[in-house]
């Protein structure tokens, strides 16, 4: 690898090396992302460095990012480099690829650093999944996020492959200007941040499998779609038996599987492969805490709980739900009033984290039944496997909680 490096990219690839090793060495981080920090400071050009002469997938959205990044590693069934602990920005990426001589390369992607991204790596395929709103307090609006996906595909070459979702309109707006789309038509329940055309402005309406408006902008023709557990890319049907669950991840690895089909991966070999993927970063992970067992689930923003509330069993009476608003969170918890919470009705949910009161007031406006924990020894015990919804720090907070 250093090799294909300049005098100082060699250096400021040794410097991100040190850096992170002491920082693992220190218990300050993971080393993962400091020393990149270093690394570009030293030389900006060092991810396209990195990068050169490598098959490369982007991910990117505001949901599924590191679960697609994941199924697409799985997929590819070969030694790949990626940057598993979810380190999605430059920083990130520099630190993934410095460890790893690895040709095949899956790199999750922050929505805010795909122009980015796309210009440093050069990558083969990008998958882009959906977008929507996300951490009010400081993420920019998403439809300037589309804008800058839409400038920045404009100018990529030709041999990029583009991977999209076709239910999402922001997301159609986005890639097409691309010059190779590959349309995939999969579940996307969330629909409230493109009510309106993002080229003109007027409403979106949308039929049974479809949605168009008045100017002509509509949803484009697929090349991959998914019904039920099967997953159909151009003329190959694959039955799909995952083991993390959600119809929403049957999604994910569809747009995986079309992305790699496009690197000549056979989808009904990826698909298969995509079955050892049990958990990523602790998400969709069963944990023991005090003799409970805690199946552990991420959801960040309206569109990502909307989509896990749906992926619960029926028979699950029991929800423990651990709100927060740290940085990492978005400090306006807002949000919470456009989640369907409705579809709790029935069960009862136990509130948790620093914003339980808040998750509280807007269960009570739901009609749901709950209760406000101010004591974790109240929870209840059961021999059941108890379901677990928390927001990033929350999420964080009973990682370190529990043991595996």
């Amino acid at each position: 690898m250093s090799s294909r490096l300049s005098l100082r990219g060699f250096l400021a690839l040794s410097a991100l090396r040190t850096v992170n090793s002491l920082s693992r060495g220190t218990g300050r981080g993971s080393g993962t992302v400091a020393g990149g920090r270093v690394g570009l400071a030293i030389y900006p050009k060092l991810l396209n460095d990195l990068s050169k002469n490598r098959q490369v997938i982007l991910v990117s959205g505001t949901n599924g990012k590191t679960t697609t990044t994941a199924l697409c590693v799985a997929g590819w069934g070969d030694k790949v480099c990626s940057n598993a602990t979810g380190a999605n920005m430059p920083a990130g990426h520099v630190a993934a690829l410095s460890g790893s001589s690895s040709p095949h390369v899956v790199l999750e992607t922050d929505e805010a650093w795909l122009p980015v991204a796309l210009e440093a790596t050069n990558p083969r395929v990008v998958v882009l999944l959906n977008l929507s709103r996300d951490q009010l307090d400081r993420a920019t609006e998403v439809r300037s996020i589309a804008e800058r996906w839409r400038s920045a595909l404009s100018k990529t070459a030709h041999d990029l492959v583009v991977v999209a979702n076709a239910n999402d309109p922001l997301v159609v707006y986005a890639s097409e200007s691309a010059k190779n789309i590959r349309w995939c038509n999969i579940e996307t329940p969330w629909t409230s941040d493109a009510v309106s055309c993002p080229k003109c402005t007027q409403s979106i309406v949308r039929t049974s499998g479809s949605w168009s408006c008045v100017c002509g902008f509509t949803k484009p023709g697929c090349v991959a779609s998914v019904s039920g557990s099967e997953v159909r890319i151009d003329n190959e049907t694959v039955q799909t038996s995952l083991s993390i669950p959600g119809q929403f991840n049957v999604g994910n690895a569809a747009m995986a599987a079309t992305a790699l089909d496009v690197l000549n991966v056979d989808p009904s070999k990826s698909l298969t492969s995509m079955k050892s993927v049990t958990a990523i970063a602790g998400r969709f992970a069963v944990r023991t805490w005090q003799g409970r067992k805690i199946h552990m689930l991420l959801a960040k923003n309206p569109a990502g709980f909307d989509a896990l509330l749906q992926s619960l069993s029926p028979g699950t009476d029991d929800v423990w739900i651990a709100i927060n608003a740290r940085i990492a969170d978005g400090k306006d918890p807002s949000w919470l009033y456009d989640v369907s919470f409705e579809q709790l009705r029935g069960r009862k949910v136990w509130c948790l984290g620093e914003r339980r009161l808040d998750l509280s007031t807007r269960l009570d406006y739901a009609n749901v039944t709950y209760e406000v924990v101010n004591d974790l020894n109240s929870l209840p015990k059961t021999s059941d496997t108890t379901e677990l919804l928390a927001n990033y720090t929350a999420f964080s907070d009973w990682m370190q909680r529990t043991t595996a």
